[in-house]
């Protein structure tokens, strides 16, 4: 039996920062996650993805983020089960929680946060002939390594920031970049969809809008992509790699059976403290939702933050939360 103040389920970028703020009120943590690595879905699906949103950081990638958060919560020594899903949770009679994984794990806390991103994901498929062909070999749903991509034509499919990000990082990297789009308008970041634009017109990408997908086209190995535009014209691109980037499609898996308020697989909280409907039960990251909600990770930061301040009472319930300023070596310090 493992015991500590706070398991956090998931091991991402706002689970690790809630092991921070934790950490400054003196409260332990073990994490909990079904990847075999710490960083969530940074470090499993886009690592070397840059990060634009990042205060204090022009540009970050995402596995630099997750090595940089590792260092911070360093001397807070926290506790890690990976490569294991939280299967149930069993309520204590003291309102503790004993959390099950699925490997045999035992976990005593007196509180659960729950920052599993999108939970369970599986990429978007795009509807075209012949995709699963080439899946595994030309056809990639993430980017794990851009250097696979180096002086090779590549077909990027996608209108959200994925696909933005990508198209600017690889338009530096591959011999050809051809960015394509069903709709003409992105979903994407403004900003992001500006700089794709100013890449087009200089010709350092090629920008297909209002364009449908139709088939992937090769004998054993794919040699190109058939399109249609919105006049009807049918238009072939040759490619060495095709990266449909259409987001993930979460699913909450087991924690949807814990008797949680739901909306669309996502948890509802109350935004004082992130609080699910069930007491001692938190909820913060792109896994929960409410008004307003953003998915973004400076915003998981935020809600971790305020979960910490109300997680305290559970795990010290006969002190009082205050913060005592002393000075050591003439800095002031908590």
């Amino acid at each position: 039996m493992i015991t500590t103040d706070i398991c956090i389920i998931g091991a991402g970028p706002v689970g690790l920062f809630a092991v921070f703020e934790a950490g400054l009120l003196k409260m332990r943590c073990h994490l909990i996650d079904a990847l075999p690595q710490i960083g969530g879905q940074l470090s499993e699906i886009y690592p070397h993805k840059p990060i634009y949103d990042i205060p204090g950081y022009p540009s970050i990638t995402a596995q630099e983020l997750i090595d940089n958060q590792l260092k911070q919560i360093e001397p807070f020594h926290p506790t890690f089960s990976l490569g294991e899903r939280v299967d149930a949770l069993q309520k204590q009679d003291d309102g503790s929680y004993i959390v099950l994984g699925s490997e045999g794990t035992q976990i005593h806390c007196q509180v659960v946060v729950i920052a599993g991103g999108l939970g369970c994901f599986e990429p978007r498929k795009p509807e075209i002939l012949n995709l699963e062909n080439y899946e595994g070999k030309q056809v990639h749903y993430m980017v794990r390594d851009p250097e696979r991509f180096r002086d090779q034509r590549i077909v990027i499919a996608g209108g959200g920031d994925s696909a933005l990000d990508w198209t600017i990082f690889l338009s530096d990297v591959a011999k050809e970049v051809t960015l394509v789009h069903r709709s003409d308008s992105f979903r994407g970041a403004p900003d992001s969809a500006e700089k794709v634009y100013h890449l087009a017109q200089e010709g350092k990408i090629n920008l297909l809008l209002s364009h449908n997908l139709q088939s992937l086209n090769g004998n054993g190995h794919m040699e190109s992509i058939s399109l249609i535009n919105k006049n009807k014209e049918a238009i072939q691109l040759d490619t060495d790699h095709f990266i449909p980037l259409y987001g993930l499609s979460p699913k909450l898996g087991p924690i949807a059976d814990w008797g949680l308020q739901i909306d669309k697989n996502a948890i509802e909280v109350n935004t004082f403290d992130y609080s699910t409907n069930i007491e001692r039960i938190f909820a913060i990251g792109d896994i929960n939702t409410y008004p307003g909600k953003l998915k973004l990770i400076l915003c998981g930061y935020h809600e971790a933050a305020l979960m910490a301040q109300s997680a305290f009472k559970y795990v010290y319930p006969d002190q009082k939360l205050s913060f005592k300023y002393t000075t050591v070596n003439g800095v002031n310090a908590f």
